[in-house]
């Protein structure tokens, strides 16, 4: 049940539980640009927005700030995965150098005089600690590739593992080498690597997700259902942690349970063959309780 390591639409949508409309909408307004696949960058933006978009900051809203970052901040490739942003109140804020801004009508950017605000973009720090970030989002790249196309998993490791010399936070690639060793049954390191995911971002569903696969193969099932339960938390749209905790709930003979995650699983995928192995489940129960 370990999934693959994929940052296509659908994985998009089902880790962050939005809409294939709200995805090209987002799109539409230049808020992220339109593809098929995704890096691990995109993931951190499409995370921000939705993060705005539920404190209720409107997409319109969201756009403008943006535009006004790339216009002040010159420095900043893209301002969703390389700045802090986020709402304060009805309003955008973003940190930079130690700094809270408003992101939107430039009140706190532009009271900032010329020589601040040059200041603030030639920390040479600052800017070596972006390139490093963009190094280490290279090498990420290059295990995914590593991954995809089949290549010795050596390469993989090697890729994620420079990934994380340059940021050592970088969850994804963590996680990346956590489901490696899992795959090779090597469930000592990959429970570091998927803890060490959780401590460089507590809000990352697929890591709560993925050391709760490796509980479940251990039959640790307290554990299982704890970070399955956190993955939910985190992302309650999140299907295959649902799938995960009603197997999880049958093994303990809690069928009401299992009931409800199987019913909540399809109401976010219907089809596959994954939806037709949960019809069957639901439909066994439901007889063994009519019995």
């Amino acid at each position: 049940m370990a999934p693959k390591e994929q940052y296509s639409r659908a994985d998009v949508r089902r880790q962050f539980g939005v809409t294939e409309r709200q995805l090209r909408s987002w799109e539409r307004q230049d808020l992220i640009a339109a593809a098929e696949s995704y890096s691990f960058s995109d993931l951190i933006a499409v995370k921000t927005i939705v993060k705005l978009r539920e404190n209720h900051i409107p997409a319109r809203q969201i756009g403008e700030a943006l535009a006004s970052l790339r216009r002040k901040l010159d420095w900043v490739k893209d301002p969703l995965s390389e700045l802090r942003i986020v709402s304060d109140g009805r309003k955008i804020s973003v940190h930079v150098a130690g700094q809270k801004m408003e992101a939107i009508s430039g009140q706190i950017l532009f009271d900032f005089d010329a020589a601040t605000l040059g200041a603030i973009a030639s920390f040479p720090e600052k800017k070596r600690s972006a390139q490093r970030l963009r190094e280490s989002e290279e090498w990420f790249q290059r295990g995914l590739d590593a991954e995809e196309s089949g290549a010795p998993v050596e390469a993989a490791v090697e890729a994620y593992v420079k990934a994380l010399e340059l940021n050592p936070q970088a969850a994804g690639a963590l996680v990346n080498l956590g489901t490696i060793y899992y795959r090779q049954r090597k469930f000592g390191e990959a429970e570091t690597y998927y803890c060490q995911a959780i401590a460089a971002d507590p809000d990352y569903p697929l890591a709560q997700f993925n050391l709760g696969n490796l509980y479940d193969e251990q039959n640790r099932l307290a554990d299982a259902f704890e970070r399955y339960r956190r993955a939910l938390a985190l992302n309650p749209g999140y299907a295959d942690a649902h799938f995960n905790i009603a197997l999880l709930c049958e093994r303990t003979g809690d069928a009401l349970k299992a009931v409800h995650h199987w019913k909540n699983y399809l109401k976010l995928d219907s089809s596959g063959q994954w939806a037709e192995i949960a019809r069957r489940q639901l439909a066994r129960l439901r007889e063994a309780v009519i019995r």
